[in-house]
């Protein structure tokens, strides 16, 4: 698609969507994103993000993070089965976007982490940072990055537990308790989710299930006026189902249910802070330390450990006052991280230095810039960079935004020693580098009671790393020639159309292609998402619906003649509701796919069938 087809596209959703132009700034509250090396406020960031809040997450009855990321415009949802579902921001791959647990990766070693049984229990939101984030957050981050924030409790003490059963003999079970006073405070959650899954193959067969136990332990206390300290421990473990595949002629032989076939997953992430600075400080300083440690078997054999280690330094200068209020501040960082794996003898250590300026202006103007020199023990040293701007439009509120940047992704332990599976790793590689440039405008509608923000984006993907045979069943990885490119449009609407009925939309186009030109696989073209959520009955219930419609996703067929086709387009609908028992208690009733409707995002998996959830809430 030309660009000036894109650019008319939006201008002409801004003039369908906004009938009517506030008179008054849209106020819908401050928001901070972690898109900083500190917090900053959403109308003064001026790259693309979204944020996902609990309560919006408790309200439509979503009960997994990858449910969640589906209704996120940029952000591609796609599973081959419930065990395997891989998150891909803006086209990117799913190993260019890094994935957060309470700002610690979840994934270690440059690993992609797979959204298997990671369930919304305790959650209090989430953001999504669309485009090149390794300035902030390192390699990995090239294409985006979502950050899961855990619940933390708020002033006093508070208690709440939650049960679920579905028909498939599903469980989700999860407790909270907390105690916060004005100088910090403690918080335990305790999560198990018995999902017994679906028949992936669709030929009637067993289902596939996942057991998966989390427990996170968070603190942080002001030992005094300027100094605050705190931890964050979370331990999971999980077992899962899988099938295999198998030669075919025809899609519905390629997934063949395999009885016995699991996986183990253990994953431990700590991580311990300290922050000294009075609130009116001209500087303040953060010291982190980070630990992610993961272990993996198959089939009850020897576990593969991953471990990454991350010690950080940050001082943020206020340029015209305190640190924590002044409208020029500089970030400085300085970071130390260490890669290791049980599955070869390599390891990989980076020092970064890292600056981040952001200024804020009388005028409604608001710059973000930054850079970042990364020094690697093994491969190429790398120099990403980014750039913001967001600008209010003084009386009517519109926002214009609009980022560039440039980020990194390391080759994976695997793609560099790899000597399993038929392949062969091949240590020459170089890093994946992106470049990406956004621009759009945020625009409040019907007297601000909502906006529509419509956003092009454009990203060209060098080096790109791909596996290429080097026999009739041995492969290897290169650094592909060329270019691949992806650019599109994404559209984020929310408005208050009565008190107690709020409506939501995000639609998002995609063109992504590899450096040969052709279709890059499971990026859907076109992925339309509506919701609803109502208040009834007195405002003691809600009812919340979401429909979903997707269209023109490639994928590979390996059966048959095998070649790259369109996966059937499929559409979705979900409802849930909510009703006050009491003061404390809420019944909770969902039901996913309610047409039950046979879709798939990849060829021979099934989606999952129309399920019925059931349960309370309770808080004290």
């Amino acid at each position: 698609m030309k660009t000036h087809r894109l650019a008319a596209l939006a201008a002409s959703t801004i003039l369908i969507a906004n009938p009517v132009l506030a008179q008054d700034g849209l106020d819908l509250g401050t928001l901070i994103l972690s898109g900083g090396f500190t917090p900053i406020e959403a109308e003064k960031f001026g790259r693309s993000a979204s944020v996902i809040t609990g309560e919006e997450i408790e309200r439509r009855g979503l009960t997994s993070v990858q449910d969640a990321l589906r209704s996120v415009p940029g952000v591609a949802v796609s599973s081959t089965g419930n065990n395997f579902t891989q998150v891909r921001i803006r086209g990117g791959e799913g190993n260019h976007t890094l994935v957060l647990i309470d700002g610690v990766e979840a994934a270690g070693n440059g690993s992609e982490y797979i959204l298997s049984g990671l369930d919304t229990a305790n959650i209090e939101r989430i953001e999504i940072l669309r485009g090149p984030q390794s300035v902030l957050y390192g390699a990995n981050a090239s294409s985006g990055v979502v950050n899961i924030i855990t619940r933390t409790g708020v002033a006093g003490q508070q208690y709440s537990v939650s049960a679920t059963v579905g028909t498939s003999g599903s469980t989700f079970l999860s407790a909270f308790a907390s105690s916060r006073n004005a100088r910090g405070g403690l918080s335990l959650s305790i999560a198990e989710n018995r999902d017994a899954g679906w028949d992936f193959s669709g030929d009637g067969g067993e289902r596939d299930g996942t057991d998966r136990h989390t427990i996170i332990f968070k603190g942080d206390y002001r030992v005094a006026d300027p100094l605050k300290m705190g931890f964050n421990l979370r331990y999971s473990d999980e077992r899962y189902d899988f099938d295999n595949t198998a030669t075919s002629a025809t899609e519905a032989g390629y997934v063949v249910d395999t009885l016995g076939a699991f996986s183990e997953r253990e994953e431990k992430t700590f991580s311990f802070f300290g922050e000294y600075g009075q609130s009116d400080s001209r500087i303040t300083h953060r010291l982190t330390y980070e630990l992610t440690d993961n272990a993996q078997a198959f089939f009850g054999g020897a576990d593969t450990f991953s471990l990454t280690e991350v010690y950080q330094y940050i001082a943020s200068i206020g340029l015209d006052g305190s640190a924590s209020s002044a409208d020029h501040l500089l970030n400085v960082l300085l970071e130390n991280q260490n890669e290791r794996s049980s599955s070869n003898a390599f390891s990989r250590n980076t020092q970064s230095v890292g600056l981040e300026y952001r200024g804020s202006f009388s005028n409604g103007l608001s710059l973000q810039a930054g850079v970042r020199y990364d020094d690697r023990s093994a491969g190429s040293d790398n120099t990403p960079w980014n750039l913001g701007v967001s600008y209010t439009l003084p009386g009517r509120g519109v926002r214009l935004h609009a980022s560039a940047g440039a980020g990194s992704v390391d080759p994976s332990f695997f793609e560099l020693f790899a000597n399993a599976f038929g392949f062969t790793g091949n240590p020459n590689l170089s890093p994946e580098e992106n470049q990406s440039f956004d621009i759009g405008v945020e625009v409040p509608i019907f007297n601000g009671r909502g906006s529509v923000d419509v956003t092009y984006f454009n990203e060209t993907l060098t080096s790109e790393i791909t596996a290429v045979p080097t026999g009739a069943t041995t492969s290897t990885f290169i650094n592909e020639p060329g270019d691949s490119t992806r650019e599109g449009i994404e559209i984020e609407g929310r408005l208050e159309a009565t008190p107690g009925v709020d409506l939501r939309l995000f639609y998002t186009f995609l063109e992504a292609k590899n450096s040969d030109g052709t279709v890059e696989q499971r990026r859907p073209e076109n992925e339309l998402g509506v919701g609803v959520i109502a208040d009834v009955l007195s405002g003691r219930g809600s009812v919340a619906a979401d429909m979903r419609y997707v269209s023109g996703v490639a994928d590979l067929r390996r059966f048959g003649s095998g070649g790259v086709a369109t996966v059937p387009d499929y559409f979705v609908f979900d409802v849930s509701g909510r009703y006050s028992v009491s003061s404390s208690v809420d019944a909770v009733l969902r039901i996913e796919n309610v047409f039950d409707e046979r879709y798939t995002d990849a060829f021979g998996y099934v989606a999952r069938d129309r399920t019925v959830l059931f349960g309370f809430d309770a808080n004290f």
